[in-house]
């Protein structure tokens, strides 16, 4: 059982911060000496302190050099030195001194094995020595004892282990005294050798997974500058050429940009390629859908807020403005903002300056301001909605967007471009579309653009179980002609008709123009099948 100052011992030590270390074996060490009871508890405070010490600081050479500095004051230590181990050289060198001279710090180093130190990581166990003068190994190689031999010294180093593994070391000079326990010290020693191994073990897992993250970090900001090119976008009709061709133009600039075209068609895809082809391509991109924030935050949102500024703002927040500095910000369906906040946005345009909600200081920002929209800006203007100065100010390099009715030649292309997408989303091996279903998908108004053609395919690829997209696999609005207005009504007999002919044509085409395995796919006569593909015009040569 502990006596009552043993209770305060473990009291204190439940109170210290650093218990990612080995607590029990710290507990033990402290206790396995049942005299001296106020000594431990200072023994305990100074382990506290040292604790603080090394939670304080990232950097381990600072937080090493306090450690040392605390140690001579609190035992008065002479001089004392950490040395770590290179486990590629086995080369011992001093990492951190206190009371040897900067030059002796950089001039010596140690082999494996080689004096007290080299000993000490070389077999793990620590060594005490009470007067240097009585130790032939003692090496003396910073010569920082050189000439003071008369004043005895004793010298302690314990081993700094990373779980099996020696480290490094710690040692310590001090004065020789008889009273003062060399055993004692040295168990007190290892306990912070215990704490340096642990935090140098943090330090190294912060570094790592900060490193990770930097990786990481540069790995995603590749994929976004290639997945954002603007070569990357699907379209090879003469409209979304010319598009490109306004995306390469404007992207090296810092002129702002205004997207125009249906909702659906890509307007954020483009705000994206234009950012990320651009010179601010490495900082912030930071995107704001305007209609999707209540008028009465939206301010807060792009400008940010002082605690206090409003019921509920417990504390400052950044606006999206503040957030994207030295990089742009898009600013999404731009014509639903209201008035009073558009005055603010044309001074940020202006003079690239605005204050937070509730604040007075005037913040400086340097962004590119990328903004889109579906509506008719120009007659929001004459509905007064919408600031004509700010217009002109958004207007500055107009990107137009057709809608996918417009470039019927890129249906295909980014039909293609889901299925192969989804294909591998869904682990499925899905080919192709079938003749009936290209004639859907290129005979639809599409009111929903490319949104809704993704869609579409994502739904297809899910009902697909067979290597081919059909026509019944895609939304009932593209198979009923009178529902989408696209397609003209027809009969029974026309219907047949179009489904042999897309039958006779899917054959050929998966025996490559071999009218007898065609005839064996759909399950005819070779000559049922011949006459079949005269009586629709089809040729099985087109198809070798």
């Amino acid at each position: 059982m502990f006596r009552v100052c043993d209770a305060a011992i473990l009291n204190k030590i439940d109170l210290l911060p650093y218990w990612g270390y080995d607590k029990g074996e710290a507990v033990r060490i402290l206790l396995s000496n049942q005299s001296e009871p106020m000594k431990r508890i200072e023994d305990v405070t100074l382990l506290y302190e040292i604790s603080k010490t090394l939670n304080e600081h990232l950097d381990l050479k600072k937080s090493l050099y306090k450690v040392l500095d605390t140690l001579s004051i609190s035992i008065n230590m002479i001089r004392g030195t950490i040395t770590l181990l290179n486990p590629l050289t086995n080369e011992i060198t001093i990492e951190v001194a206190h009371g040897i001279s900067r030059t002796a710090v950089e001039r010596v180093k140690y082999k494996l094995g080689e004096g007290i130190t080299g000993k000490v990581i070389q077999t793990g166990h620590a060594v005490t020595i009470p007067k240097i003068s009585q130790e032939p190994h003692f090496l003396n190689r910073t010569e920082a004892r050189r000439g003071k031999l008369d004043q005895e010294i004793s010298f302690i180093c314990v081993p700094i282990k990373k779980g099996n593994q020696v480290i490094g070391a710690l040692s310590v000079d001090h004065q020789y005294d008889e009273s003062y326990s060399l055993k004692n010290g040295e168990k007190l020693l290892s306990v912070i050798a215990i704490m340096i191994a642990r935090h140098v073990i943090n330090l190294e897992t912060i570094h790592l997974e900060k490193e990770q993250l930097r990786e990481e970090n540069r790995r995603l900001r590749s994929e976004l500058e290639t997945k954002y090119s603007f070569t990357n976008m699907i379209g090879s009709s003469s409209r979304m050429r010319e598009v490109f061709q306004m995306i390469s133009q404007v992207s090296k600039s810092n002129a702002t940009v205004l997207i125009r075209g249906e909702s659906g068609t890509g307007k954020e895809l483009v705000a994206s390629s234009v950012h990320y082809n651009s010179l601010r391509a490495k900082s912030p991109f930071v995107k704001v859908n305007c209609a999707a924030l209540p008028v009465n935050l939206i301010e807060s949102e792009l400008f940010g807020h002082e605690k206090g500024a409003f019921t509920g703002a417990i504390k400052q927040k950044l606006g999206k403005f503040e957030m994207a500095n030295k990089g742009t910000v898009f600013l999404d369906e731009i014509g639903a903002v209201g008035l009073d906040v558009q005055v603010r946005l044309l001074r940020i345009l202006q003079e690239r300056e605005f204050e937070r909600v509730g604040g007075h200081q005037t913040i400086k920002v340097d962004v590119r301001v990328i903004t889109a929209t579906n509506k008719n800006l120009e007659m929001a203007i004459e509905e007064g909605t919408f600031r004509g100065d700010l217009y002109y100010r958004l207007n500055v390099f107009p990107i137009y967007l057709p809608p996918l009715r417009e470039r019927k030649t890129d249906i295909l292309l980014l039909a293609n471009y889901f299925l192969e997408k989804y294909n591998k989303e869904n682990v499925k091996d899905i080919r192709r579309f079938s003749t009936s279903a290209i004639d859907m998908l290129m005979n639809y108004h599409w009111p929903g653009n490319v949104r809704e053609l993704e869609n579409c395919i994502e739904r297809a690829v899910l009902l697909c179980d067979a290597g081919v997209v059909h026509g019944y696999h895609l939304p009932p609005t593209l198979q009923t002609g009178t529902e989408s207005g696209t397609l003209p009504a027809m009969s029974l007999e026309e219907a047949v008709a179009n489904l042999e002919k897309e039958m006779v044509i899917d054959a050929l085409k998966n025996t490559r123009g071999n009218v007898t395995l065609a005839a064996q796919l759909v399950k005819i006569t070779i000559r049922k099948f011949a006459y079949k593909s005269r009586q629709y015009g089809i040729d099985y040569r087109n198809y070798r």
